[in-house]
């Protein structure tokens, strides 16, 4: 990775054994690697920052203690550290893309090195627009009409962009486009929408949704390759463990080195231009949907809260989303005397 005055080679932490440690070292000699992490998993580990620093490792220091520093909720760091440049950011920033862990091993190397003319090079710049460009190709992959439970059919549009990566819009009925149309964004969550998991209210809000469109006589939902709130599958795993050990679902991801919420919504802006949707009543209780949708363009003509039942293992979950994240759940909100007594709870939590 490289970027004005500074060029590194990088590899991700997520799945580090002793092999790539090993190899990784020896490609870096007689450089010893750093470990790079954003500002938010510094912070989880005691360290005061605003951005991602750079921590000295010890030459010996094995995969393990290397792997715990970035993802143990209980681990601490007294290293000295440093502010890490543009390069490491990029390479954080890929890391995510990829839904690794947010923490990579780096190490600065010389334009000399003839045993790295077979690695790839990126500029730091070019990672943003990869992002852009990514979005710009998505376009209609396939589409038919499925049978619901309900009775009612629905056109299960397909979206797909450069990389394969896919997200799908559910138009149900034939919604008016030259008016406002109800629309649902719905991460997609394996866990509540497949297996009805009772720790999160995603499922339940899948089947609301429907419900909703389906008395509205039409609209769309957009089903999104966002899983737990955009860090993926695995890492929403990880949380769930740190949710397990007793913080709340936006201190896991953040502990995790994420934002709380790592989720775009330039995609579902995108979908709906190529649907001919441009203004929308949005069936959400999450104020960072309208906005994103806005900033990508699409008007808001509307809000319609969807609030779903509260059970034992989602309410501190559920009271997490209202009382810190913003989130309109303004009912569960007055059923509560002091939301922060069930945030202080050590109930598990959903992602």
């Amino acid at each position: 990775m490289t970027a004005p005055g500074e060029s590194i080679l990088a590899l991700p932490v997520d799945g580090l054994d002793t092999v790539r440690l090993a190899v990784f070292r020896s490609l870096c000699a007689p450089a010893i690697p750093r470990l790079v992490i954003t500002a938010q998993r510094a912070r989880a580990l005691g360290i005061d920052t605003q951005g991602s620093v750079d921590l000295p490792l010890d030459a010996k220091l094995e995969a393990q203690a290397i792997l715990s520093l970035v993802s143990n909720a209980a681990a601490s760091c007294k290293l000295p550290v440093r502010q890490s440049g543009d390069a490491a950011q990029a390479a954080i920033k890929l890391a995510k893309m990829s839904q690794a862990l947010p923490a990579v091993l780096v190490a600065n190397f010389g334009p000399t090195r003839r045993e790295l003319d077979s690695i790839v090079k990126l500029e730091a710049e070019t990672i943003d627009r990869f992002s852009q460009d990514l979005l710009r190709s998505l376009t209609i992959a396939s589409k038919a009409s499925v049978p619901l439970n309900s009775g009612s059919r629905a056109d299960f549009i397909v979206f797909r962009d450069a990389i394969g990566g896919t997200s799908t819009a559910i138009v149900i009925g034939k919604p008016d486009l030259s008016k406002p149309v109800l629309v649902r964004l719905h991460s997609a969550c394996l866990t509540g929408d497949v297996f009805g998991s009772r720790r999160c209210d995603c499922g339940d809000q899948l089947q609301l949704a429907v419900k909703h469109l389906q008395d509205a006589g039409a609209g769309i939902i957009l089903y999104l390759a966002q899983e737990g709130r955009g860090v993926g599958l695995a890492n929403k795993m990880r949380a769930y463990q740190m949710q397990d050990d007793g913080l709340d679902t936006i201190d896991a991801n953040t502990s995790l080195g994420f934002e709380d919420d790592e989720r775009d919504y330039g995609i579902a802006g995108r979908m709906l231009q190529l649907l001919g949707c441009g203004n929308v009543v949005l069936l959400t209780n999450n104020p960072a949907k309208l906005q994103g949708l806005a900033d990508a363009g699409i008007d808001i003509a509307g809000r319609v809260a969807i609030e779903t039942p509260i059970n034992a293992h989602n309410l501190r979950y559920m009271t997490a989303k209202a009382a810190r994240a913003g989130h309109r759940l303004d009912r569960l909100l007055a059923s509560l005397d002091s939301p922060l007594d069930v945030l202080a709870d050590e109930a598990p939590l959903a992602q």
